[in-house]
């Protein structure tokens, strides 16, 4: 990311973006649209986004959960259940181009402020609503959460070991990804009301997102009729896809044809094995598996991984060294693509939306919680 003086001009410089999200799906939306140049209001209630609070670690009084997700926007405190609130939102309405809100479904409509009112209002405005399921339908109306949609959606039954639990994903992926899901919508709504001049309401649920995470374990399904299951870090689909102890550290294996094939067993001095009937096809692989496995585990033994896997990338072969937090920040490439951003006091995970004329900017950290605006 780019310091303000280097460009005087990013890629949504222009658009107003109302936000009144919480937690992380759609905090995580704002703050792709800001980095790019959005003038993202963040609103809170008088209490703040709760994540404030989810610490330690804390920057200051703030939690590091919040100042991750809340960066080059400006703060405000309104308190929406007093109509001198609402009145002041609409005031902020009347010059927005996008409002994105992740309340329970009705509670917007409870407020006089569903988007059957504020279409009529505000015509042009793209009402963008991140929900748990949206607001219809047997689940509708229902809050919504992380780790409840990857139970919920089949993502955690198909994680983990063979023998093992359900696992969920170790990081907060559904949140993430209905953020990027309701950023990309944003931008479609953004496009078209260049023709239209309207603005449109964006339902994004948590479910929807999950769900649309099911690859290849949905496809599979529908063809099979096989209930996909757990299978560590093995590939359903693909022998040898999967994580193996060295004699320094673990690789990860990700062989994908016969050719990458022939070349691993070539790195590790052991060609004859590309020629093994056992392995000469994905097939034969993935059906003699645990052989493979046991074949490979031995060999491996005698390397590192993290030499390993450099090797096997400049031979084409897909592989990589496990590492931790630490390893990943700290690698000398995260540096070079300029992947953590620290600037004015801040630290964080940058942007990985590159643009070559219109870059992303740091203009300020995350907003400290305001007083609320008004004396109710």
């Amino acid at each position: 990311m780019h310091n303000q003086s280097s460009h005087s001009h990013s890629a949504l410089t222009g658009l107003t973006v109302i936000d009144l999200t919480r937690v992380l799906g759609g905090p995580y939306c704002t703050q792709i649209l800001a980095d790019h140049g959005a003038n993202v209001l963040k609103i809170e209630p008088p209490s703040g986004d709760e994540t404030r609070m989810w610490g330690p670690p804390f920057v200051g009084d703030t939690a590091a959960y919040f100042v991750g997700v809340n960066r080059n926007k400006e703060g405000m405190s309104l308190d929406l259940s007093q109509e001198q609130g609402r009145a002041f939102l609409r005031t902020l309405l009347a010059d927005a181009d996008i409002l994105v809100e992740n309340f329970k479904p009705g509670t917007l409509e409870k407020w006089g402020l569903g988007y059957q009112t504020l279409q009529q209002e505000f015509p042009a405005l793209i009402h963008c609503c991140i929900s748990g399921f949206g607001a219809d339908g047997p689940l509708g109306g229902l809050p919504g959460y992380d780790a409840c949609a990857q139970a919920m959606c089949g993502l955690m039954s198909v994680n983990g070991e063979k023998n093992g639990d359900p696992l969920r994903v170790g990081l907060p992926v559904v949140d993430m990804v209905t953020g990027l899901n309701a950023a990309i919508a944003i931008l479609m709504a953004v496009n078209e009301r260049h023709n239209s001049g309207l603005g449109q309401y964006l339902d994004i649920t948590l479910y929807d997102c999950a769900i649309s995470l099911l690859h290849p374990h949905a496809p599979n399904y529908f063809n099979s009729g096989k209930i996909p299951g757990r299978t560590g870090n093995d590939h359903p689909n693909i022998a040898p896809y999967e994580s193996y102890a060295t004699g320094e550290g673990e690789i990860f294996l990700a062989v994908g044809n016969n050719r990458q094939f022939a070349l691993l067993c070539q790195k590790l001095n052991h060609p004859a094995l590309a020629e093994d009937a056992r392995f000469i096809n994905n097939a034969d692989r993935l059906q003699n598996r645990s052989q493979l496995r046991e074949v490979l585990s031995a060999i491996l033994l005698e390397y590192k991984a993290q030499e390993l896997a450099r090797d096997l990338l400049e031979l084409g072969v897909p592989a990589a060294p496990i590492n931790n937090v630490a390893q990943l920040l700290e690698h000398p490439h995260t540096a070079h693509r300029n992947m953590v951003i620290e600037q004015d006091g801040y630290i964080g995970i940058n942007t990985p939306i590159k643009l070559s004329r219109t870059p992303a900017r740091f203009r300020k950290g995350a907003p400290a919680l305001q007083k609320p605006s008004f004396e109710y």
